[in-house]
């Protein structure tokens, strides 16, 4: 009896041991598919680590807020459809520009250009990559598939705000997943609020960046309802300036190799950041001087 009691304690002791061993993630070294080591790499679900989930969470999370904003604008249905495929292609072509722009950043850094598993993507790349498809296909394939041609031209503000909605949302996600991925960290440090990663502690800029944005994206989507034809914020050049000014001072935060520019002392991303500041700059001097002439025109027309 005496036998029986302790073979059953052992093996409690060995499934408890087994179970805590089982259940706490591994926040040591580990290799990612990634290309890195990271906080959490491992596959669980189809093969998908928790970066791919988050990834896909944000594209999703993309999708269906679009197609709710396009109906709430009054898009046809044509347009509709027109808007998920160029989204579709957006996303797939952009994550292809995100990796080249990232293999060029690493070649202006060390003199090598290759892409491998282990090369990374940046957003700025494949923003600009994505956004390019996207625009080529509403101006060129849309007007085929609408009744009125010319909804894409009257639509295209809409579109923008619309995007200016949506894409922080779904970067939001994937910034969660850089996190469990271990890349686009800050810098080393020993204080609480460092996170134990590709081993070391660093500052979590990640989640970070992802709180701006979940926040980013709700004013810019309570925005969106809020606006009236006449008092209407274009948002597209707000979210342009707003996220170009944050993402230049966090670039300062971080401290994970960011490959190089023909510009020196500014990172890559610190480059397009600049551009879109100026981007949004431009856009709002033009949007309200057109609308002081409009309203002008509006006013001697009553008069």
């Amino acid at each position: 009896m005496q036998d029986i009691g302790l073979q059953f304690v052992r093996r409690t002791s060995q499934f408890i041991e087994r179970k805590r061993t089982f259940t706490q993630p591994q926040v040591a070294i580990h290799f990612s598919t990634k290309g890195a080591d990271a906080v959490y790499p491992n596959e669980i679900f189809l093969g998908m680590t928790l970066y791919d989930i988050f990834l896909l969470v944000g594209v999703l999370a993309a999708f269906v807020l679009g197609d709710r904003l396009g109906i709430r604008r009054g898009f046809s249905v044509a347009l509709q459809k027109t808007v998920v495929v160029g989204a579709f292609c957006a996303v797939t072509v952009g994550y292809g520009f995100a990796v080249l722009f990232q293999a060029f950043y690493n070649f202006m850094d060390g003199g090598a250009f290759e892409i491998t598993q282990g090369t990374g993507a940046t957003f700025f790349g494949g923003l600009l990559g994505g956004a390019g498809v996207f625009l080529l296909i509403w101006f060129v394939f849309a007007p085929k598939f609408c009744k009125d041609k010319e909804e894409p031209k009257k639509r295209f503000s809409d579109i923008l705000d619309i995007a200016a909605v949506c894409v922080p949302i779904a970067h939001a996600f994937g910034r969660i997943g850089c996190f469990f991925a271990g890349c686009c960290h800050g810098a080393e440090t020993d204080g609480w609020w460092g996170v134990a990663m590709n081993g070391g502690r660093y500052v979590p800029v990640q989640l970070y960046e992802s709180t701006f944005l979940f926040a980013l994206g709700g004013a810019l989507l309570w925005l969106f309802f809020k606006g009236t034809d006449d008092r209407r914020i274009p948002l597209m050049p707000l979210y342009a300036l707003t996220y170009g000014v944050w993402r230049f001072f966090i670039e300062y935060a971080r401290a994970d190799e960011r490959g190089a520019t023909v510009v020196s002392f500014l990172s890559p991303s610190q480059l397009v950041a600049v551009l879109l500041v100026i981007f949004g700059a431009v856009y709002f001097v033009l949007f309200y001087r057109a609308r002081k002439i409009k309203m002008q025109e509006k006013k001697e027309w009553k008069e």
